[in-house]
């Protein structure tokens, strides 16, 4: 706890109710957090409460604070401004600190022969090149376009070294390169591709279509129908792509499209940039977990643009979820553009699929970081917001029931963390206290045992064995394979043990599919959110699997040991005790009398006639 928290109540306590920008300061009077207020009083307090109800960031930031300052303005508006002002001149540590991945990139040519065309981040070595480009988003998108349109091979075979001595690729049997490496396509009409791709790239398509079509005339004029045919399917191949793009230009004629993706400690936001109706750039930002904002754009946006005026700001901006106060912002952007600029949230359509690939351009550089795959980081992001969580999980444990009969009750236990399956922490128990068959019983059971060794492992001693144990970690998510009832009969167990985990349960239809999470008091549909539905159902059908796998094991064995007590002498215990030294039929046939009777403590003879049972068993 902050000990200057006495102090800090009384001096917020006779501060102003206007609106204002607030200077929270650490001991050596550095700025670590400036925020605006529409009621300084009002929003000062929520920090130094006796009780917040802080997050870990936010309670971290408090316990920094020695004082702080403020500066009262006339509306929230101008507290929006200040703020920006603000936070750009003193950068503080928990305020959102825009670093984007702006660098120069380049496109160049490689020396002839067969010279290719590739996107570089460094303009050194031998060929040419065109450039600098600020984007190497857009670098890379112009090379992917020229090299597709002119049917440019992309390959690392070396010319003229590799002709006809392997089979053209997959490329080639597309229609998307010429299939140089058979060795037919002369250095002279392949030096007229990339003169043409090159045309392309510095004069635009309209031009080179003109050009190449003279060309086309020529050809067909002197009789060469061949190469006519080939620069017929050049033109056509640079229409079709400017036919696609004129699909988005009433979509897009000035328009900034912002995606986000999260993980557990880090935030990228992306921004596509349309500029008359064409991709012109991108922009991708990356959030430390520092960062006190819960709703990142809030803070970002701001920010974002306040460097931007007149023709630098678009028309439309779309977005995923609309800012906590977007008529503010859209009002601060209007007077800075000298025109009407508008926030947007599209639900469906095509500005709707545009936000989704600015989400997957985010979730693609996040996953670089992350070590995940963009699917995997954006489904625990939807599942996060679906259910309401603080931050997306990164720890989550699933539980089973599974049963044939009374005999053979088990629970399984599956962990994800990240997204991903972490077998070595899944565990399975054998029920234990019941003698009928009774799910919700089995369920508390289970969450009873593993939670008790939750808080046994937490006063061991030894560092070491304690990190060996799966036990060890609370999870971030609880997911139950059932419904509202499961997720009733679970809760007061968790709060008893005084645990605040979020728990819900997996809803399936009549075909076993994942159809709803289950809360305590309703359902959850999550079949729209489509990266967090295959998650759910992947973790539904893995935690089914090992559950069910365990309990036809069990089954088995017991089904072992119930032939084994036909022997007399043989009760339960014993017949039990025979299948965990020996635990496949193989190794029980491959027992002498001797061994048998020794493991099961009898007699010699009861040895025997053991013996003699276990080799009339079937192998399998």
């Amino acid at each position: 706890m902050n000990p200057r928290l006495p102090y800090l109540q009384r001096k917020t306590a006779a501060l102003t109710t206007s609106p204002g920008v607030y200077l929270m300061k650490n001991a050596q009077e550095k700025i670590i957090y400036i925020g605006k207020a529409k009621n300084l009083r009002n929003r000062v307090t929520s920090y130094f409460r006796d009780h917040p109800d802080h997050t870990v960031k936010t309670a971290q930031m408090v316990s920094q604070v020695y004082d702080y300052d403020f500066i009262v303005t006339d509306s929230e508006y101008e507290a929006l401004v200040l703020e920006c002002s603000l936070i750009k001149q003193h950068k503080p540590r928990y305020n959102i600190l825009l670093k984007d991945d702006k660098g120069y990139h380049y496109i160049k040519v490689s020396p002839p022969p067969y010279s290719r065309i590739t996107a570089e981040l460094r303009a050194d070595g031998e060929g040419t090149y065109l450039g600098p480009y600020m984007s190497g988003f857009t670098a890379r998108q112009t090379v992917n376009a020229v090299n597709r349109m002119f049917r440019l091979p992309t390959c690392h075979r070396p010319f003229p070294e590799s002709f006809r001595k392997e089979r053209p690729c997959l490329n080639y049997h597309i229609g998307q390169c010429m299939g140089v490496c058979r060795g037919c396509i002369s250095e002279q009409e392949y030096d007229e591709a990339v003169s043409d791709a090159l045309r392309f790239i510095k004069n635009g398509g309209d031009h080179t279509v003109t050009a190449l079509e003279q060309r086309m005339t020529a050809a067909a004029d002197r009789l060469d129908f061949e190469e006519a045919a080939r620069l017929r399917d050049r033109i056509a191949a640079i229409r079709s792509a400017g036919e696609k793009q004129d699909i988005m230009d009433a979509v897009t004629a000035d328009t900034d499209v912002i995606g986000t993706a999260e993980s557990s400690d880090t935030t990228v936001i992306s921004v596509l940039i349309y500029r008359s109706g064409r991709l012109y750039d991108q922009n991708s930002f990356t959030i430390s977990s520092e960062a006190l904002s819960e709703q990142p754009l809030d803070e970002f946006l701001p920010q974002y643009y306040s460097t931007r005026s007149g023709s630098d700001l678009p028309k439309t901006i779309l977005v995923e979820r609309m800012p906590a106060e977007p008529e503010l912002l859209s009002a601060l952007l209007t007077d800075r553009a000298g025109r009407t600029v508008t926030i947007e949230q599209p639900v469906r359509g095509a500005r709707h699929r545009l936000v989704l690939m600015a989400k997957n351009n985010a979730g693609e550089k996040l996953s670089l970081r992350a070590g995940r795959t963009s699917r995997e980081l954006l489904g625990l992001e939807e599942l996060a917001r679906a259910l309401h969580l603080e931050k997306p999980p990164v720890r989550i444990e699933s539980y089973d029931i599974s049963n044939l009969s009374s005999a053979s009750m088990v629970a399984g236990m599956v962990v994800f963390e990240n997204g991903r399956p972490l077998k070595s922490a899944y565990r399975r128990f054998s029920i234990k206290e019941l003698h009928q068959q009774n799910d919700y019983a089995a369920m508390q059971e289970v969450i009873r045992r593993r939670f008790g060794e939750y808080f046994k492992a937490q006063s061991e001693q030894d560092e070491t064995a304690k990190a060996l144990n799966a036990f060890a970690v609370l999870p971030d998510l609880i997911l139950l394979d059932g419904g509202r009832t499961h997720v009733a009969a679970i809760a007061p167990i968790l709060a008893e043990m005084q645990l605040s985990v979020p728990l819900f349960g997996m809803v399936k239809d009549s075909k076993h599919r994942t159809r709803a999470i289950a809360t305590n008091g309703g359902e959850i549909a999550v079949r729209e959110s489509r990266a967090a539905f295959a998650l759910l159902t992947r973790i539904q059908d893995e935690v089914h699997r090992y559950a069910v796998t365990y309990m036809k094991t069990k089954h088995k064995k017991t089904g072992y040991a119930l032939t084994l007590t036909q022997v007399p002498g043989i009760g339960e215990k014993k017949a039990q005790k025979l299948l965990l030294t020996y635990k496949t039929r193989a190794q029980l046939k491959a027992a002498t009398p001797e061994q048998l009777a020794k493991t099961a403590g009898v007699k010699p003879e009861t040895g025997l006639a053991l013996y003699a049972l276990i080799q009339e068993l079937p192998d399998s």
